[in-house]
């Protein structure tokens, strides 16, 4: 379970510094002091003055969605994140941001599935898979990451 939460969290970590977002720390030993149960975390500061507000709301439906892709790219299946229990907080999460850009159910759920596939053709590039294999070993080895070294990660491999 570990292994594939580290690439769900290094999934998300990468799509926040592709967006533009920095990403605070990214843990796969999350504080479960707020009764919510899960078996990651990452935390992002977004630069909101950098982006339209339409660009903001794509940035973080990409963000949410990238962990599931992440892992669907590892295990090497295409699954429907708004069907796994696991990745319900990430599809309710971009669910209500697509909200914003697409008000009819039935166009934010094809926006939505189109991004997960084209987050996942970005997944099948050597460099962008190494990038998010990098930080999950790291995640692997140390259990959290800071800022820095997830820039560092993403840096080297798309720099």
């Amino acid at each position: 379970m570990s292994e594939l939460t580290a690439y769900h969290e290094a999934g998300h970590a990468w799509m926040a510094v592709l967006t533009g977002a920095r990403v605070l720390s990214i843990t796969i030993e999350p504080d479960r002091d707020d009764g919510t149960p899960r078996y990651g975390d990452t935390e992002v500061a977004w630069q909101r003055a950098e982006h339209s507000d339409r660009e903001h709301v794509e940035n973080g439906i990409l963000v949410s969605l990238a962990g599931p892709a992440a892992e669907m790219t590892y295990v090497g299946e295409r699954l429907h994140p708004g069907f796994v229990a696991e990745w319900s907080q990430d599809w309710s999460a971009a669910w209500a941001e697509a909200a914003q850009l697409h008000p009819s159910e039935a166009n934010r759920m094809r926006y939505l599935e189109q991004q997960v596939a084209s987050l996942c053709d970005l997944l099948g590039k050597t460099n962008h898979w190494a990038a998010i294999a990098e930080i999950a070993d790291l995640l692997l080895a140390h259990d959290r990451l800071e800022a820095d070294d997830v820039a560092e990660c993403v840096q080297r491999w798309l720099g």
